[in-house]
């Protein structure tokens, strides 16, 4: 899921945006001040991602012990491939898709799709670590116009489909888990990005900007009937189906690839090669 800032939105200016710096120099010195002006802000945010990473390795660790699975954690091929595959999800976040039942700061996007399946292949702690380069990347590059909120939402919101999917699938790797996984992903992704909007994400770009809560309802009531009856109201109408189609889309594409790609994703993994790849 993509979120536009306000000053994309348009009849909103909220100043100089880093997607319209001249170049680098200019990005890294306006990602700079938004470090230093906003820093409690980001221990937060790195308090998060580390949290996750923990969670994420803990986890990691009881599916390899279940599964006799004696690889290190990050050989050279492994690092490879998540380098490569964030790379991946960094493009993809550059291609957006307008829904017609969302206004127009919401889009979708593919970015989790490379994710999802570097995880089935390396592991929870592999995904998050994923999503942590994919946001770096988009950081370096593009700078941030919101003050991180955006790129702690896009952050938290992608864990919440890849990590479940990958934790599932790593304690046991067949056809079944898999489509199970990426249900269970797919359904987290869903109610927790929906509540984290509600909760988290909406308010406190309505504070960030200055923009009445009420003008944001209203852009999502404009289009969708259905978002006219309050902020939950706009959330479970415009938020919750942009999830659903996204993890049902990601899911499905990675059921229909994984298994054609692993091998070459993985090597000669001597863990892999006495396994049987669902």
């Amino acid at each position: 899921m993509q979120i536009q800032t306000p000053g994309e939105i348009p009849g909103f200016f909220v100043g100089p945006n880093p997607k319209q710096a001249a170049g680098k120099e200019e990005i890294m010195k306006e990602l700079w001040n938004n470090v230093t002006e906003h820093a409690g802000y980001v221990c937060g945010f790195l308090a998060i991602i580390a949290g996750l990473f923990v969670l994420a390795a803990v986890l990691d660790r009881l599916s390899a012990k279940k599964r006799g699975d004696t690889d290190p954690v990050f050989s050279t091929r492994k690092v490879t491939m998540i380098g490569m595959f964030s790379a991946l999800a960094g493009v993809l976040m550059l291609f957006e898709i307008p829904l017609p039942f969302a206004p127009s700061f919401y889009k979708l996007d593919f970015s989790e799709l490379p994710i999802l399946i570097g995880g089935f292949a390396f592991g929870p702690t592999a995904a998050v670590m994923m999503e942590f380069l994919k946001i770096l990347l988009k950081l370096l590059l593009k700078g941030t116009s919101t003050a991180f909120v955006g790129e702690l939402a896009n952050f938290a919101v992608g864990c919440s489909l890849v990590l479940p999917a990958s934790v599932i699938y790593g304690f046991r790797k067949t056809r079944t888990s898999a489509l199970v996984s990426l249900l269970a992903g797919t359904f987290t992704m869903t109610i927790f990005g929906t509540l984290f909007n509600a909760v988290y994400l909406m308010p406190a770009f309505s504070a960030l900007y200055g923009i009445p809560m009420e003008v944001l309802l209203e852009m999502g009531a404009a289009v969708n009937p259905l978002a006219g009856g309050g902020l939950y109201s706009f959330v479970f109408a415009c938020v919750a189906p942009l999830n659903l189609i996204k993890g049902l889309l990601d899911g499905a594409v990675t059921l229909l690839v994984y298994k054609k790609i692993s091998p070459l994703i993985k090597g000669n993994s001597k863990h892999e090669r006495l396994q049987t790849i669902a």
